[in-house]
C-alpha cells in the first residue's frame, strides 16, 4: 500500500502512523515488499507549513536521489519522511520520548542547542570513524568554529548543516548625515559608542538598539549579551562551569548602561511585548541608526521582497560590520571581533537497525550537492564553505557572514540548564537598561540565580 502513494501524500498521513511503525521496528527495518531496507527521516518541517522548504527538499530531492544512488549500488532502500509542524519544544519532547523508548527515526534534525542534552541522556552517540573528520571529506568544508555546533565534550555527535551569525547593521544615510563613514567598522566598544553619540545629534533618531530584557526573550541573549561577553574574552560556559559575576560580565552589562543610561538607546522599547518587531520597523523607517541582529534580519525582515518590514532601498542604504571586542584582541581566544551563531544538526539514532546505511544517508544529506539543492531556491547560510561560495555569490551581506563571521563565531553551550541561564541573563540586561541596577549589582543577582538553577559558576 505504501508504494502506491506519492511522496507528498505519504507526508500528510501523519506522525501517529509513522510512530506506530517505528515503535515496532526501532527506527528502521526491511519492509515486507521485496526486502527493501527501510529508513526514516524526521524534521520539524511539513509541506505548506513550518519549514516547508526543508520538507520539500527531503521529499522531492533527498529521498529519490538517495534511493537511486543506493539502487545503482545494488541496495534497495525505501526512505520515508516523518513531517512535523509543531513548536520546537514539543518536537524536542516527542523526539526525546521516542529515543528514550529505543524507537524514533533513523535520521533526525536537531537544534544545535539540544546536542549536549541528548548526548548526556544517551540519546546520541559520537559519530563513527566513517563520518568523523578524516573519514568523511565534507568536514574539510565546515569551519572549525561551525563544527562546534555538533560537538559536546570534545566529541562530534552529528553534522551541522545550517547556521547564521550576528553583526552590526547600520543605516548609511543616517551615517552620512552624522558625518560618519559609509564603510564603517568599529574596532572597540568605545568606537561603537562614538558613532552612536554622533547619531544622537540627529532629530528623531535612536542611535543604537541593543536587545535587553525578558520581553525580547532569547534574542536578548543571542543578539545582545552573549556577543558582548565573547567580546570581553569570556564564553558563558568554559566547558567546566558557567561564567558568574565575572569582570567580563560586568563589562558587558556596563555597555548596556552606556547605551541606555546615556540616552543612546530606547529603554522603553526593550520592555514592550512587541518591542523587537517595533525595533525592526523603526530601523526600516530610518529611525534607528545601529541595530545588533542576525542575518535573519537581512533575509526575512528588511528584505524588499517579502520581508516583514521591507526596505525598498535596503541594498543601497543598509551597511553591516563585525561586532568589535571590548578592545582589540580582548575577545575570546584573543580575537578582535565576536559573534554568536545558532543552527541545526543532523544526527543518527543510536537505536537504528540499519546504522551503517543511516550514516551513509547522513553524509549524503550533508554533501555539497545535497546542500546546494536545499539552498538554491532561497539563499541562506549553510555550514559548508564550498556551497556558500556558490549560493551566496550574489548576496554580499550573507557572503560577509559566511566569509568573515563564521570563522570567528561562538555557540551557546548545548546544556539542559542553558534556557534557565539565558533567562537570568535577560533579567540582568533588563535591570541595567531600565536603570534599576548597576552592572555589578545585576551581575551579582545573576550569579545568585545561577547558583539555584545550575549549581553556580565553575
Amino acid at each position: 500500500m505504501v508504494r502506491t502513494l506519492t511522496r507528498r501524500a505519504r507526508a500528510t498521513i501523519g506522525v501517529a502512523v509513522a510512530a506506530a511503525a517505528l515503535a515496532a521496528c526501532g527506527g528502521s527495518d526491511a519492509d515486507g515488499d521485496g526486502g527493501a531496507v527501510r529508513l526514516t527521516i524526521s524534521a520539524n518541517a511539513v509541506l505548506d507549513g513550518k519549514n516547508t522548504e526543508e520538507a520539500a527538499w527531503i521529499e522531492d530531492w533527498v529521498i529519490p536521489a538517495f534511493e537511486e544512488e543506493q539502487r545503482a549500488a545494488g541496495v534497495e532502500v525505501d526512505v520515508e519522511f516523518e513531517p512535523s509542524g509543531v513548536d520546537d519544544e514539543q518536537f524536542k519532547t516527542r523526539l526525546a520520548l521516542d529515543l528514550q523508548a529505543g524507537s524514533g527515526p533513523d535520521i533526525m534534525t536537531l537544534d544545535g542547542i539540544w546536542v549536549g542534552e541528548f548526548a548526556q541522556a544517551g540519546y546520541l552517540e559520537p559519530l563513527p570513524a566513517s563520518a568523523q573528520p578524516g573519514g568523511w571529506d565534507g568536514w574539510e568544508q565546515i569551519p572549525e568554529a561551525v563544527q562546534q555546533l555538533a560537538a559536546y565534550d570534545e566529541q562530534l555527535y552529528g553534522i551541522p548543516w545550517g547556521t547564521d551569525g550576528r553583526v552590526l547593521f547600520y543605516n548609511q544615510e543616517l551615517f552620512a548625515q552624522a558625518g560618519l563613514p559609509a564603510e564603517w567598522q568599529p574596532t572597540s566598544w568605545a568606537e561603537l559608542l562614538d558613532a552612536a553619540e554622533a547619531l544622537g545629534e540627529l532629530d528623531g533618531v535612536t542611535p543604537i538598539q541593543l536587545n535587553a530584557g525578558t520581553a525580547m526573550g532569547e534574542a536578548t541573549t543571542m543578539q545582545g549579551l552573549l556577543p558582548l561577553l565573547a567580546g570581553a574574552g569570556e564564553p558563558i560556559h568554559d566547558g567546566t562551569g558557567w561564567t558568574g559575576a565575572s569582570q567580563g560580565l560586568v563589562a558587558a552589562l556596563g555597555l548596556y548602561q552606556d547605551v541606555y543610561g546615556g540616552g543612546l538607546g530606547d529603554p522603553v522599547l526593550q520592555q514592550e511585548t512587541q518591542g523587537r518587531d517595533r525595533s525592526f520597523q523603526k530601523f526600516a523607517d530610518d529611525e534607528i541608526g545601529i541595530l545588533v541582529e542576525g542575518d535573519y534580519f537581512w533575509r526575512s525582515v528588511i528584505n524588499p521582497e517579502g520581508g516583514t518590514a521591507p526596505m525598498e532601498d535596503r541594498d543601497d542604504t543598509v551597511g553591516w560590520a563585525l561586532i568589535p571586542a571590548e578592545t582589540p584582541g580582548a575577545g575570546v581566544e584573543g580575537r578582535d571581533f565576536a559573534s554568536m551563531s545558532g543552527g541545526s544538526v543532523r544526527a543518527v539514532n543510536p537505536a537504528s537497525d540499519q546504522a551503517e546505511l543511516a550514516y551513509e544517508l547522513l553524509t549524503f544529506m550533508n554533501s555539497a550537492e545535497a546542500i546546494t539543492a536545499a539552498a538554491q531556491d532561497s539563499a541562506r547560510i549553510t555550514a559548508r564553505e564550498d556551497v556558500n561560495a556558490t549560493v551566496l555569490a550574489d548576496d554580499p551581506m550573507l557572503s560577509f557572514i559566511a566569509d568573515e563571521v563564521l570563522p570567528l563565531t561562538t555557540f551557546r553551550p548545548p546544556l539542559a540548564e542553558y534556557p534557565q541561564v539565558s533567562v537570568l541573563l535577560q533579567e540582568a540586561t533588563g535591570a541595567v537598561a531600565a536603570g534599576d541596577r548597576t552592572p555589578a549589582e545585576a551581575a551579582d543577582e545573576y550569579a545568585a540565580g545561577l547558583g539555584e538553577v545550575a549549581g553556580g559558576a565553575g
